[in-house]
């Protein structure tokens, strides 16, 4: 039926260790590359929410127009 406590506690330690191989094959950005992301993701967001907000003034509008 289930794995006996002396199997899982085996499986643990397996566990971990293919964690820790897969966080070293990871390649980190360096300093320079995480801030120009980063800022890219602020400026992207701004400028969403920016259209986003327009967007929603405009049907609003549209809708009272129309319900008025």
């Amino acid at each position: 039926m289930g794995k006996s406590s002396s199997e899982e506690k085996a499986s643990k330690p397996k566990f971990f260790d293919g964690v820790k191989a897969e966080f070293r094959k990871i390649s980190w950005p360096d300093r320079d590359m995480l801030l120009k992301q980063s800022v890219a993701v602020v400026g992207i967001s701004i400028v969403l929410g920016g259209i986003i907000a327009v967007l929603d003034m405009v049907l609003q509008y549209a809708i009272d127009f129309l319900v008025k």
